[in-house]
């Protein structure tokens, strides 16, 4: 990609001492030196015998290692263990599995002296969950070696043909077994209803000897992503009145509340709630099966607060017997989300015991509101952070535009020790780009290539950084590499680069290139395409395209999109055209538009229309001395010392003072 040919900056640095902090030792944890220590001598030579911690102990260290994420440390103490079981073999190999590192998982189930079945249904349940069809190919070839298969072995096989959408060999599988249980049928009726073919899902759970609380849930839930939604009900119905007590019919009822909120049925929902018997005394579960449980009031909750019900979801919050965290925090983002900052807080006051999600909502709320201060605060009184809760402050400092602020608190992140992700950096991205620190942004990039897998947002984050700094090579490459995985906003990016910066010619042939491969444009294409053709002075094809984007692809023409018409116009001196661009236009022109008129007044000298112009802007930002100075400007260049006069005394009456420029400097990227 991109060679840095600078010097390693103070912060590269940081970057640098961070990363190696946070390297997992390559150092084997206490208890695995024990176990491969070399046998220690008296002084009069005598070996010391330290007791072999049992192999139950080890196991359980393993297993708790991987659990921890530190697979490396789980490994070292694996390999220096003398007599291993299988269950020894087993925890290795479920940690490559977790963590999808099935070249390790295959060598060493391959390597292992004695398999059992678990052995067999990991490395089984490891290929499958993994994308592609090779990979379930490899997991029948295992399963057809099996000496001995199990209920596991076989509903595993079954749901990895069904999540791939072979439903003919699930079927086939699910007819060649010696004995089925309920999961087996659960797996079929969930993979039917995947693929779309209820009638078979419904005809499944009809034919079911035995029935469980996951099976209705399941075929609620497959029904509800269906988007039939009334069979859901009818089914449920069904059951109630059946009064099977094995059924857990809860679980099934808050499914489909949830599935007629997503939908916006708020009133179905409720009414479904309703149904659900409420006891506000003690009762025991084994008592009344069928009863309103916790989730059962926050799946209501959720429904209120999607739909913006602020007011009924309060009513029935107040209401609860019981609530939980979840119950807290989906009420504070509700609030949030209706701009009551307030509330927000004073619920969050109330909250018996607020968890890292509950806080970090808040300082997500604050920044969203643009309260930084209040923001900032919460963060730093945060009994524990974690990288949310530093992304969610980074990224509220790039919201508002405090680009340093962003910067000198995702340095004190990597001091900290805590890794940053493709969020943190994509805020990153955001932030060189609007302060143009391209030197940074490269360093930033060579944090993404060390500790991500770009995907598509986040190479658009490199695209539009590299654009607005003006290394435009360095995005048309990582434009370039991104091959077919480009979506829309890539397209976009690169043209704005090229548009932005003078490049019209390239601008406009990427767009022919985009419409070749039948990417469909948005209105934020056309801003680029106008603006490439007023900088190449192509009058008629701008006009062309403006009309293209109505008629061929219909989207309705912005604000923006006739400010850059007008430019197209009006740089080329067909100025008086561009006025009556301005008067055809269906609502107000803002401040772009003027501009666009006012600049090329300036160019071409149409003292009367840089006045209506220069007029309007004024009205628009009273405050601003950009009209006032152009407009004096002109009348002092033709001679007209009369009317620049009067601009200048207005401008003193209205203690308008002319603003200082400034050049923004990269101090990093200049040689000592």
């Amino acid at each position: 990609m991109y060679v840095l040919r600078r010097k390693i900056t103070t912060l590269k640095c940081n970057f640098t001492r961070t990363i190696l902090h946070l390297q997992v030792s390559n150092q084997p944890p206490l208890f695995a030196q024990q176990v491969c220590a070399q046998p220690r001598y008296l002084s009069e030579g005598k070996p010391i015998n330290f007791p072999a911690p049992d192999t139950r102990t080890v196991n359980k260290k393993i297993t708790h290692l991987i659990r921890t994420s530190r697979l490396e440390d789980a490994k070292t103490l694996f390999d220096g263990i003398n007599h291993k079981n299988t269950v020894t073999w087993n925890s290795m190999l479920s940690g490559y599995v977790q963590q999808r590192e099935m070249a390790k998982a295959r060598k060493l189930f391959d390597e292992m002296p004695k398999r059992d079945v678990v052995s067999w249904n990991l490395i089984i349940s490891g290929y499958i969950s993994c994308q592609g069809n090779r990979y379930i190919e490899v997991a029948r070839y295992l399963f057809d070696q099996m000496p001995k298969r199990d209920f596991i072995s076989w509903n595993t096989m079954i749901s990895g043909y069904t999540r791939k959408g072979r439903m003919d060999e699930a079927m086939s599988l699910f007819n060649s077994m010696p004995a089925r249980n309920v999961v087996s049928w659960n797996a079929m009726i969930s993979g039917f209803l995947q693929n779309g073919d209820v009638k078979s899902a419904i005809e499944f759970f009809d034919k079911m000897p035995d029935r469980d609380g996951a099976s209705l849930s399941a075929l609620v839930s497959g029904l509800i992503q269906n988007r039939e939604l009334d069979a859901a009900a009818r089914f449920l119905l069904e059951s109630r009145q059946k009064g099977d007590d094995r059924l857990d019919l809860v679980h099934a009822y808050n499914t489909l509340i949830a599935g007629y909120g997503q939908s916006g049925r708020l009133d179905d929902a409720r009414h479904l709630f309703d149904q659900i018997p409420f006891y506000s005394g003690c009762v025991r579960d084994n008592e009344v099966r069928f009863r309103r449980n916790v989730v059962s009031w926050n799946t209501m909750l959720m429904c209120y607060v999607k739909a913006g019900d602020i007011i009924s979801a309060r009513e029935l919050f107040d209401q609860m017997m019981e609530r939980d965290t979840f119950s807290w925090n989906t009420l504070i983002s509700g609030y949030i989300h209706t701009s009551d900052m307030q509330e927000a807080s004073n619920l969050f006051c109330r909250m018996p015991n607020p968890d890292t999600l509950s806080w970090n909502t808040m300082i997500s709320g604050f920044a969203q509101m643009g309260n930084l201060e209040l923001a900032r605060d919460f963060f730093s009184r945060m009994p524990q952070r974690n990288r949310v809760s530093w992304n969610s402050m980074i990224a509220g400092y790039e919201k508002n535009q405090d680009y340093k602020g962003a910067i000198e608190l995702f340095i004190q992140m990597q001091l900290e020790g805590e890794k940053p992700d493709r969020h943190t950096l994509s805020s990153l991205m955001g932030v060189c780009a609007e302060f143009v620190a391209l030197n940074l942004g490269m360093q930033i990039h060579q944090q993404v290539t060390k500790i991500v897998t770009p995907d598509v947002p986040l190479n658009n984050s490199l695209i539009t950084m590299y654009s607005r700094c003006g290394a435009i090579i360095e995005a048309r490459s990582i434009f370039d590499e991104m091959k077919l995985r480009k979506d829309v906003i890539s397209w976009n990016a690169m043209m704005g680069g090229y548009a932005s910066h003078g490049f019209a010619s390239e601008a406009l042939e990427l767009f022919k290139s985009m419409k070749k491969l039948m990417v469909r444009p948005t209105y934020i294409t056309f801003i680029s395409v106008l603006n490439a053709c007023a900088h190449a002075g192509l009058v008629e094809e701008g006009q062309m395209h403006f009309k293209s984007m109505v008629s061929e692809f219909c989207i309705e023409p912005r604000v923006e999109h006739f400010a850059s018409l007008v430019d197209v116009v009006g740089r080329h001196g067909q100025v008086e055209d561009a006025m009556d661009l301005i008067d055809s236009m269906p609502f107000e022109p803002d401040k772009a538009v003027w501009g666009a008129l006012l600049g090329a007044c300036r160019v071409h000298n149409n003292v009367r229309l840089a006045r209506v112009a220069a007029e309007a802007l004024m009205r628009l930002e009273p405050e601003s001395s950009a009209p006032h100075v152009l407009l004096y400007n002109m009348y002092a260049d033709l001679g007209q010392w009369d009317n620049a006069t009067e601009i200048r005394m207005l401008m003193e009456r209205n203690n308008i003072t002319k603003e200082p420029a400034y050049s923004r400097v990269d101090s990093n990227s200049l040689d000592a």
